[in-house]
Order: C-alpha cells, then sequence, then structure tokens
C-alpha cells in the first residue's frame, strides 16, 4: 500500500486514511516530541502497539488499552504487554474499529467493562467497506475475571454503514452515473461514565443528512434506508445518555417529549423514533474524537472536527446543539464557515468535504439569523457555540484533563487537546505544518470558559490563515509538538498526563522533571 503523497496532513477527519497514514509512519519514522515547558518531560510506557486508541486504568502501572483494526484488548502492567484479555472481530475501513473503553463506576465491585466496537460481518477482522452491518457500531458490557473479559449483554447498536448519494450525481466518477458512494467515517467512539454513574456516547453524524443534524429542507429520505426521523437505523450525530445496563434515564432532557412523539408518530418507527428522543444528551454534532468530564465541576467537554473550518472544543450541557450541519464555529462567523467550505469546492473534503452530494456547502446560510432558523429546535433544546474554535481547520482529537499537582501546581485544573495529525520524518515541516501538537486551556474560576492572555483568542477563535496552520495565535496554547495523533489523554494514579497514540503506536506519558 503506497504512502499518502506528501500534500497534507495524515488525519481522521472525514477521510478514511489512517491505515495507510500509520503505515507510513512505521516506514518513515517521526518527530521526537517536547514539551514547551523545560520542567516537563516525555517518557514512553509501552510501544510496538498496533494502532492503539484508547486505554483504562485498573490500577497503578496496570492497564487496558485497546487496539483500532486489531479488535484486541491488551492489559498492559509495569510497562510490558502481559496478554491479549479479549479479541473481537472488527471491521476497521476508514474510522470504524474497536474505539472506546470505559470501567464502571463501581470497577471492581461491579466489573463491567463497556467497548465501543464495529462489528465485521464475516467474522473476523476486516478492513472493507460493506463488510459491516447496517447498525454495526455496538457498545457492550463485558465482565472482567482479573485476566480476561467475557461478553455480557449489549447496550446499544448504531449506525455504521454508509451508502450515500441516494440517487444524485457523483461528479467523480461520471461514467457510473448516479453512483453509490461507500464511506466509513464519522463513527466518534468515544465513551464515557459520568460523575452521575450514567454512560455517555458518542457517535459522529455517519455522512447523514437527517433531522438530528439540523436539517429540516430534506432531501427527503435522507439516505438509501430512509429517515430523515431517528430511528434505530438513523440515530447518529448524538450524544446518548444511557444507564449502565443500556436503559434510558428518566432525567434526561428529552424524555418526556420522547414518550409523546412516539405514540404520535406510531407503529414501529414511532416507537424507535420515541425511545431514541428520550436517549438523547446532545445532538447537532459533526464528529468526535474527544469526549471528557471535568474532575472538579462534573461538566462535559468534547473536540468536534470540521469540514474545512472551525474545528471546535465545546462545553456541552443538557438539550445542547452544536449546530451541524448549519454551522460550524461561532454562530456570528456562519459566513466564514461558509465562504471556505464553498471555496474548497463541491461539498468541502478534497472535492467532497461536507462529504453529502445531496447537501452542498452552497446549502449553508449566508448569515446567522438564517442559519439558526433552518435548525431544528428541540423543546428544551439549545444552540450553543463553541468555547474555543480553529478558524482554518487543524484537527483535534482527544482531551482530558491535567487532575491534581503532579506536573506542578500551575497545570492542576487545565484541559489538554490533543491533534488527529502527524508530520513523518520524511515531510518537510513546511509541507505538514501541523506536527501533532497538544494544546494547554486554562479554565475560569466558574469552570465552564477558557481564560487567556492574549487579546486575539478572546474572541474565542484561533484566526489562523490556512489549513493546519497551527501558529496563528496559538502560541499561548501550545503545550507540546510532534506528539502525533493522540486519541486518549487521562491523568493517570500517579499523577502524570498519560497519552495513547495510533501514530506512534504507543502509551506515553508527560510527567515532572
Amino acid at each position: 500500500m503506497p504512502c499518502i503523497p506528501v500534500v497534507g496532513p495524515a488525519r481522521f477527519v472525514a477521510r478514511g486514511v489512517l491505515s495507510v497514514a500509520l503505515l507510513c509512519c512505521a516506514k518513515h519514522g517521526l518527530c521526537a516530541q517536547s514539551m514547551v515547558d523545560p520542567g516537563l518531560g516525555v517518557a514512553t510506557i509501552v510501544a510496538g502497539l498496533d494502532q492503539p486508541i484508547a486505554m483504562a486504568f485498573l490500577g497503578p502501572d496496570d492497564f487496558l488499552v485497546t487496539e483500532k483494526a486489531t479488535g484486541k484488548v491488551k492489559r498492559v502492567t509495569n510497562g510490558v504487554v502481559a496478554g491479549v484479555v479479549l479479541d473481537l472481530a472488527v471491521n476497521s475501513a476508514s474510522e470504524r474499529g474497536l474505539l472506546g473503553i470505559a470501567l464502571h463506576p463501581q470497577f471492581p465491585s461491579n466489573p463491567g467493562v463497556y467497548l465501543y466496537n464495529t462489528e465485521s460481518t464475516t467474522g473476523a477482522d476486516t478492513s472493507l467497506l460493506d463488510q459491516t452491518p447496517l447498525r454495526g457500531n455496538r457498545v457492550d458490557r463485558f465482565v472482567w475475571n482479573g485476566s480476561t473479559l467475557t461478553f455480557d449483554r449489549n447496550i446499544i447498536k448504531l449506525r455504521s454503514y454508509q451508502e450515500d448519494l441516494n440517487g444524485v450525481t457523483d461528479p467523480l466518477n461520471p461514467f457510473n452515473n448516479p453512483a453509490p458512494v461507500l464511506r466509513g467515517n464519522h463513527n466518534g467512539g468515544v465513551i464515557r461514565f459520568g460523575p452521575d454513574g450514567k454512560l455517555y456516547v458518542i457517535i459522529g453524524d455517519n455522512g447523514r443528512r437527517g433531522l438530528l443534524q439540523n436539517n429540516l429542507a430534506g432531501p427527503f429520505p435522507d439516505d438509501t434506508f430512509g429517515g430523515p426521523l431517528p430511528d434505530d437505523a438513523h440515530l447518529t450525530g448524538v450524544i446518548l445518555r444511557l444507564a449502565d445496563d443500556g436503559g434510558t434515564p428518566v432525567d434526561n432532557p428529552f424524555y418526556m417529549l420522547g414518550a409523546l412523539v412516539g405514540v404520535q408518530i406510531g407503529g414501529i418507527v414511532g416507537t424507535e423514533v420515541g425511545l431514541n428522543i428520550q436517549r438523547l444528551f446532545a445532538y447537532g454534532i459533526r464528529n468526535s474524537f474527544g469526549m471528557t468530564f471535568d474532575p472538579r465541576s462534573g461538566d462535559l467537554w468534547t473536540t468536534e472536527n470540521g469540514g474545512r473550518a472551525f474545528d471546535e472544543i465545546n462545553h456541552v450541557d443538557r438539550g445542547f446543539n452544536g449546530g451541524w450541519i448549519q454551522s460550524m464555529g461561532p454562530l456570528s462567523r456562519v459566513q466564514d464557515f461558509r465562504d471556505i467550505e464553498v471555496g474548497v469546492g463541491i461539498g468541502g473534503n478534497g472535492p467532497v468535504g461536507l462529504q453529502q452530494l445531496r447537501w452542498p456547502a452552497t446549502n449553508i446560510a449566508e448569515n446567522h439569523h438564517d442559519a439558526k432558523n433552518r435548525m431544528l429546535h428541540i423543546p428544551g433544546s439549545h444552540l450553543r457555540d463553541p468555547e474555543f474554535s480553529w478558524k482554518q481547520v487543524t484537527p483535534p482529537a482527544a482531551l482530558g484533563f491535567i487532575d491534581g499537582d503532579g506536573l506542578g501546581a500551575g497545570y492542576d485544573g487545565d484541559l489538554v487537546v490533543g491533534s488527529a495529525v502527524f508530520r513523518p520524518v520524511a515531510a518537510p515541516p513546511s509541507v505538514m505544518a501541523n506536527p501533532g501538537n497538544l494544546y494547554r486551556f486554562r479554565l475560569n474560576g466558574g469552570r465552564n470558559k477558557f481564560q487567556f492572555n492574549d487579546p486575539r483568542l478572546r474572541d474565542k477563535v484561533a484566526d489562523n490563515l490556512g489549513r493546519d496552520d497551527w501558529v496563528t495565535e496559538q502560541q499561548e496554547i501550545l503545550f507540546g509538538t510532534d506528539f502525533g495523533i493522540v486519541t486518549d489523554i487521562q491523568t493517570g494514579p500517579d499523577g502524570d498526563l498519560y497519552l495513547v497514540s495510533p501514530s506512534h503506536g504507543s502509551v506515553r506519558k508527560v510527567f515532572k522533571l
């Protein structure tokens, strides 16, 4: 398999090139990571992993780590892989695979281990786009017995299979007209238990354009399998809040509304739609590789990836509407969002950035009033601007809080964000500008906003000048460089900051020298 030409970063966002990027990484090597603060060091805890994505601590120097394409959960003790505790048959095409892990809040007295994974239809690991069921993204509960994981129950099954276009001509394939396009991106995959004991699950839009993507105008049906209502086959672009057994908490923001909607629509679809509305905590989300809870306030924070404009960091509260597809970044900057996406071409991602040719970037409103009026307003929901965004795409992945003074009292409570990009040694810095950075954000006393010394950032936007420009207006937030792709960030039992990197095949930690 050839390496990606050096014309831009290897990245997660709407590309499906992660596996190729990782092969290039192994072939060419990576730049050495470094911290901005000379009082902080970096150490590799374990290397030689195959696309590790997420981790969960069992205890000091003891954790589980998931591998995206192999479907394996490995146990690492004292920096050594002690063994494989579970091996799932996964579909790892594009952004699918074994993606998320979370331990039950009462672990180990409750030995539940929860995994987000994309199911293979072949009974073996596969990377072919069509070898997954329609609802192949699943969250399952397993039981830990001290050495292995055993399946207990399915928590939920979510959309994974994508067959785009739905009768729209593909300009890239004029000889097969119209042509279906298979994709495997925008699966989300991060799962977290909140301080309320509930399980939060984030899934991207899967390239869909239904009601929960703030599309009220159609076309209807919105994909090959129906829509736009959020029945079981169309529940995407959301954060779900579930009980530990998969049940729906009655204090979810739209619980009562869901019951009414289910009755009004009637039938199987109505029941599915009503139950899914009851499960919602937030909607209007494009895609995310980062979700975490503030250990001080208990509030939920996420990253969100744009197409070519306005990657975000969000403070997500109940009933949150992220604004996608009508807006990315601050609503007041929707004209910038439109100009950038339209300027790329048809849709936006290379030639197809907003992905669905049935909803091109020219559909984006030219002012914030129209954009807001075109959104789905569920009673009890609210639109909320991101707490920070990058004008030109420089994609974030994981985010996690520094919990405690292990790195020094000055860092306690700060939020660290990783990148979804890396720069191989073979690529000159001038060509691949973003080397896989870490960013650090300081929170205000109310723990609901960021505080900046640089007056240019007080509008909550880094007005960078081009794709993957991480220099303009970002000196204050730069924390580390050349870390590659970082998909999980956690404070460990020892107080150090742990980073999972699929591009490096490693788990590293940042520590105080």
